[in-house]
């Protein structure tokens, strides 16, 4: 089902960054000036003059929720892109069901011929099916950016949030324990209005929260400060754009209406039979 292979692309695309953070963390440990010569070290001492700049105070903590919230407010309309391609594919489902069972065989010719008409459905109703991905490709670079700023910046390597050292990890783990939950609760609102929910949408929802708990243990308090902000900011975004108790009901309302207007046929139906009569 296409639904689930895009959330499979959706897992595969978040696991490689966060593998490529992982990665990361063991190399180019040098440390970044103003003078580094190259240009993706140029965007990271950027990154790390941002967040200084918006440190009142002194505060890096806060400089990096500050620094978060100005992006997510950035990449809002990205995301907002991305749920109502994630709702129209859900829409588009029985459709899409309709053409699999047309074309059922494993040949190359039924392949084509369904991806041809799978586009061409696609194309009808004004959707990109990849349009959910693109946020993931834009945040990656940012996450990655932000980690090799807060261990490569010496300026940065000093700052602190409360109990933590923000190019150390959390010793008592309470930020890992953060992000997981507004990964969590990210993921079960964006699947709570969905029509068709699946094995890979469950495992997801989570899965994914377990995955970056764990991952939170080895990496910079400030990565996993922006994760945490980041997702929480993402919970306000589903329910201010797209919220899917909203959804719910709208949908209930229109199948109520539904109802009635059927059955409203159907009386005047068996009026006109009695009126024959």
């Amino acid at each position: 089902m296409r639904k689930v292979q895009i959330v499979k692309r959706k897992v595969k695309i978040t696991s490689i960054g966060l593998t490529a953070l992982m990665l990361l963390s063991a190399c180019g440990r040098g440390d970044i000036s103003p003078t580094s010569p190259n240009g993706w070290e140029q965007l990271v001492y950027f990154f790390a003059r941002a967040i200084r700049w918006l440190s009142f105070g002194g505060l890096t903590g806060l400089g990096i929720i500050l620094f978060t919230i100005i992006i997510r407010a950035l990449l809002m309309p990205l995301y907002n892109m991305q749920m109502k391609s994630g709702q129209q594919m859900q829409d588009l489902q029985p459709e899409l069901k309709a053409l699999q069972a047309k074309y059922p065989g494993k040949d190359t010719d039924s392949r084509m011929k369904l991806a041809e008409e799978s586009q061409a459905l696609y194309k009808k109703y004004g959707v990109n099916p990849y349009a959910s991905m693109w946020p993931l490709l834009v945040q990656m670079p940012v996450m990655i950016a932000l980690y090799q700023a807060l261990i490569r910046v010496p300026f940065l390597r000093t700052g602190t949030f409360l109990w933590v050292e923000l190019s150390q990890a959390d010793p008592y783990y309470v930020l890992p324990v953060l992000a997981a939950v507004f990964t969590f609760l990210s993921s079960w609102l964006t699947n709570k209005a969905a029509k068709e929910k699946n094995f890979v949408m469950t495992a997801m929802t989570y899965v994914m929260p377990v995955f970056i708990f764990f991952v939170g243990f080895r990496l910079a308090s400030g990565v996993v400060l922006y994760w945490t902000v980041s997702n929480a900011f993402q919970v306000f975004q589903i329910l201010l754009l797209n919220n899917p108790f909203k959804i719910i009901a709208e949908r209930v309302r229109v199948e109520n209406e539904e109802k009635e207007r059927q059955a409203k046929i159907r009386r005047a139906k068996k009026k006109a039979k009695k009126r024959r009569k």
